[in-house]
């Protein structure tokens, strides 16, 4: 216990350090591990034990939002290919370069022996890759939906390699894992009538850790593959975001192990810090090479280039090629430890660049020509807003709910902007004005601001930085309308007013207001309940008060505030 809580202790204080300096709290949790292994403690026995379950409930989350077709899009499938091709090129070259020169890890290295490696460097880490894109609310957005498209890809490509080279093949029985085809018609029954809270999150673990992983370890394939595939049977359920929300928490609680037990790798050495270091010099080749391919299948320069410094990492499954190829005596077991370096560093330099990934995308998109709106891909065109008053950016409950209360209590025409392409297909069946665009994107700005008629934009998107990147957009713009936002925290709030927002509503705050109205309401009739309203605002101002600076009554961003739509 003592050594579980110097543990918990010493990842905690140096995630907050991480996040003080602005970085993400993983970064102090991959630092963690290394200061535990040079301060000499041994990796606790239960550390890969929490870690596998991490991974296996990312996978299975994973797998609850996925649409197989999107793993045949050229765009996935070949980046994915081209990607390893490129990669494994750049690392044969680069590193056989430095084989020349005498560098005694590479000395005497065979071309398939560099292969080897590069193959084992041309992965993105799934785990890291999802948390960023969970940080930003972009998983549905096109380029996190490529970008976990490719590392789909890449984790089954890994899977097939280290089935193959494993000293015993998959088990014959591993054909009967076909029946879970089958069987996940009944396990969507019981889902059905599971209900909601701890059963339901005691559910899917149970999913994902029995006829996911068991299953498939005991198939002798990897285990956290059957999470995915689970997850991937079980998605489109009514209840899967519903579970994904409810495991988050968990899942986030569970990495932490991950990342602390990268540093328990191996024992670094001068000449495996070195030679990890000098292997991270590959990755902007590597994230520029994925950018460009992109870009050549009609995307736009921002899509891209988001694209690229989100899979611009090095991964776990990495190690793990790695470590079977020593295992198999391909490699030496000093690879295993040059690996770890290399993606932990790999983590924090992404970490650092990820955090301002958007502006980043914005201002190297910039210094590049612009295609025609013709060229771009179908879903990257850019969209005319010129007919509506207001906007709606984000089209999730409370982006629904102001759509409706502007449009049948005001009037309004309004358009909602949604980035994920199959909220936006189910809001306009029913009757939503609804355009796919990502409310971050300056090009979509750029259009927006040349319309003329917007006089209101509400920024209800589910994450902040988003409504704070749109919100400057919109000012920089010279945008004269008024902006609303929605804010989770006091803090937030108050940064989005300092950017320029004429009002915010705080989701908590504003919550008990509503609740207040709606049971008025039901409770003495609208009528009677606007009345006696009415009667209290007067009271309020006093008989000889008019409206003006001190009341704000009759500003309608003040009763905005009041009266937050959509809640």
């Amino acid at each position: 216990m003592v050594t579980a809580a110097t543990f918990l202790l010493v990842t905690t204080a140096l995630g907050l350090g991480a996040h003080l300096f602005r970085l993400p709290p993983l970064v102090g949790f991959l630092v963690a591990g290394f200061v535990l292994h040079a301060a000499g403690f041994a990796e606790p026995t239960y550390l890969e034990t929490v870690a596998e379950l991490g991974v296996t409930l990312l996978l299975f989350g994973i797998g609850l939002k996925l649409d197989l077709r999107s793993l045949l899009r050229k765009e996935v499938w070949l980046t994915t290919v081209a990607h390893l091709v490129i990669s494994v090129a750049i690392a044969v070259g680069f590193l056989g370069m430095f084989g020349a020169v005498g560098l005694s890890l590479l000395a005497d290295k065979d071309l398939g022996t560099l292969a080897l490696i590069g193959l084992a460097l041309s992965f993105s880490s799934t785990v890291f890759v999802v948390k960023v894109l969970d940080g930003r609310s972009d998983q549905r957005a096109l380029y996190g939906r490529i970008a976990i498209g490719v590392l789909i890809m890449q984790d089954l490509i890994a899977v097939v390699f280290v089935s193959v080279t494993a000293d015993e093949p998959p088990s014959p029985w591993a054909l009967a894992l076909v029946l879970l085809v089958p069987g996940a018609w009944l396990l969507r029954k019981a889902w059905s009538h599971v209900g909601h809270g701890e059963l339901q999150a005691l559910f899917g673990i149970a999913v994902a850790l029995g006829p996911g992983y068991a299953l498939f370890d005991l198939a002798g394939l990897k285990g956290d593959l059957g999470a995915l595939v689970m997850g991937v049977l079980l998605a489109g359920h009514t209840n899967s975001t519903e579970l994904s929300r409810n495991l988050f928490t968990l899942k986030e609680l569970l990495l932490v192990g991950f990342f602390v037990s990268i540093g328990f790798a191996g024992e670094p050495s001068g000449s495996t810090i070195a030679v990890g270091l000098l292997v991270l010099l590959m990755l902007p080749l590597q994230g520029i090479a994925t950018a460009l391919l992109l870009r050549l299948m009609h995307l736009r320069k921002r899509t891209a280039i988001l694209t690229g410094l989100v899979l611009t990492n090095y991964s776990e499954f990495g190690l793990i090629v790695v470590a079977v190829g020593a295992e198999a005596g391909l490699l030496a077991e000093d690879w295993v430890v040059v690996l770890a370096v290399a993606v932990a560093v790999s983590f924090v330099v992404a970490s650092a660049l990820n955090t301002r990934g958007n502006e980043i995308a914005i201002a190297l998109a910039s210094r590049f020509p612009s295609k025609p709106n013709e060229w771009l891909h179908r879903e990257e065109r850019l969209i005319d807003v010129s007919g509506a008053e207001a906007l709606v950016l984000g089209m999730g409950r409370i982006g629904r709910g102001a759509f409706r209360q502007l449009t049948e209590d005001y009037g309004m025409s309004v358009i909602g902007v949604e980035h994920d392409p199959e909220r936006v297909a189910a809001l306009r069946e029913d009757g939503y004005t609804v355009v796919q665009a990502d409310a971050t994107d300056i090009e979509f700005w750029a259009r927006v601001r040349s319309a003329g008629n917007i006089r209101l934009a509400i920024l209800a998107m589910p994450f902040h930085q988003a409504n704070l990147i749109a919100l400057g957009q919109l000012r920089a713009g010279e945008f004269n309308g008024t902006v609303a936002a929605v804010a989770r925290y006091d803090d937030d709030a108050a940064e989005l007013r300092r950017h320029g927002a004429d009002a915010v509503f705080h989701l908590y705050g504003t919550a008990g207001l509503a609740l207040a109205d709606h049971a008025a309401e039901a409770a003495l009739g609208y009528d009677v309940a606007e009345e006696r309203r009415d009667a209290q605002t007067r009271t309020r101002r006093g008989p000889d008060d008019t409206a003006g600076e001190d009341s704000g009554s009759e500003d309608p961003r003040h009763e905005a505030e009041r009266r937050a739509p959509g809640q």
